[in-house]
């Protein structure tokens, strides 16, 4: 048996039926039409974004030196700790 998604064949066919039965054959391509509509609609969203980013943002957010929380100043050296344990 042939399974997709952890569903062998019997569910899948079951499924099938199940959604012939509550919308109708000649309903289900249109569905499926305006679910390839939504996802290529999602896509095109997704490449506009990336153009949107300048190649200059891109550039620098990847060579630049990482800012953490932590640090505010590059130029302030951090204090020295000599501590000793003497008894």
């Amino acid at each position: 048996m042939i399974t997709l998604l952890g569903l062998s064949t019997y569910h899948i066919l079951i499924l099938v039926l199940i959604l012939v039965i509550l919308f109708g054959a000649k309903k289900i391509p249109e569905l499926m039409r305006g679910f390839g509509t939504g996802i290529k609609e999602f896509k095109d969203a997704v490449k506009e974004e990336d153009k949107t980013v300048s190649p200059k943002q891109n550039s620098t957010t990847s060579t630049s030196t990482p800012v953490y929380p932590f640090q505010q100043d590059a130029n302030v050296t951090p204090p020295v700790h000599t501590h000793t344990d003497e008894k």
